[in-house]
């Protein structure tokens, strides 16, 4: 008996009952046109196992995309806490906040990020590019990007703030050797590291009047 046959007779998709027969452990011949099954076996019987077997992984199927949705709804919740806390994180140059004491003190912290900036070039005694206002414009944005950083990096560590805050700048005017022996001139490196002490306030109480 075919189990193509079978599998028609039940509505059954022939591939996936071939699959799982394969693995049942139960009596099943191969040939050219495909596999069978001795004519004496209950169809019934084996059509019931297929169908309970169909059933556990649904069940299986069901319980997996709900675990999936759940561990998708805590990062997201986790992301959404984390997010909330690093924007309302203060940070200061100094070191102590007005109104708030520091409880705990995690250690130095920084952040970093760079920016590269092509060179201007000359034409007819000019420069068509204003290297000013472009490295300004870039400067502010790597700031923002190392202060991100930087309260990423305290809240990793626990903490709500960040005292101490300063930056440090780096330029490089990379070179190299051209292919007919000069030199060549790569594009301006820009780069800012923010540091501080990454620390954990709570809210002075107000004195209880007797």
């Amino acid at each position: 008996m075919k189990t193509r046959d079978i599998a028609k007779n039940f509505q059954l998709d022939p591939a996936g009952f071939d699959q799982w027969l394969k693995q049942s452990g139960l009596q099943y011949k191969s040939g050219m046109t495909g596999l069978s099954v001795d004519d004496g076996v209950n169809a019934d019987e084996i059509i019931g196992h297929y169908k309970q077997y169909l059933a556990e992984e649904k069940a299986r199927t069901a319980q997996e995309q709900e675990r999936l949705a759940f561990e998708q709804a805590n990062e997201e919740q986790a992301e959404l806490a984390k997010q909330q806390a690093v924007a309302s994180m203060l940070i200061t140059s100094g070191f102590n906040f007005e109104g708030y004491g520091i409880t705990r003190y995690s250690g130095y912290i920084s952040g970093d990020d760079a920016v590269s900036m092509d060179r201007p070039r000359s034409w007819f005694g000019g420069v068509n590019k204003d290297v000013g206002a472009d490295l300004l414009t870039g400067l502010s944005q790597i700031r923002q990007n190392a202060l991100a950083e930087l309260k990423e990096a305290a809240y990793a560590l626990g903490c709500n703030a960040v005292i101490g805050v300063d930056f440090d700048y780096l330029t490089m005017d990379p070179e190299t050797a051209s292919s007919s022996g000069g030199t060549l001139y790569l594009p301006f490196l820009f780069a800012v590291t923010a540091n501080g002490n990454a620390v954990v306030i709570e809210k002075n109480e107000p004195p209880v009047l007797a």
